[in-house]
């Protein structure tokens, strides 16, 4: 690996749906997965509560979420950026 920086933990891409506590987003991510018998796929979804240090997220906006250390007992992902 060539960068100066390292890349560390998974990059995920959701939505935020509540930004009501401080420094903490709610982000809800949707994929599709294959059911193993009937070979359909189902929308299945995950919500994680992500640190947003400024505050400077709103409801309704694609972000991009990386893992980080845990930082709270259900917060260990941390608000890298807006999604293009």
């Amino acid at each position: 690996m060539t960068s100066s920086q390292p890349t560390k933990g998974r990059r995920l891409t959701g939505t935020i749906v509540s930004d009501k506590m401080e420094k903490t987003v709610v982000v809800e991510i949707t994929r599709l997965r294959k059911h193993a018998v009937y070979k359909k796929y189902q929308k299945v979804t995950q919500r994680f509560q992500a640190h947003d240090e400024q505050e400077q997220y709103n409801v309704g906006d694609r972000v991009i979420i990386r893992e980080t250390r845990p930082m709270s007992k259900n917060k260990r992902w941390i608000v890298e950026s807006k999604a293009a």
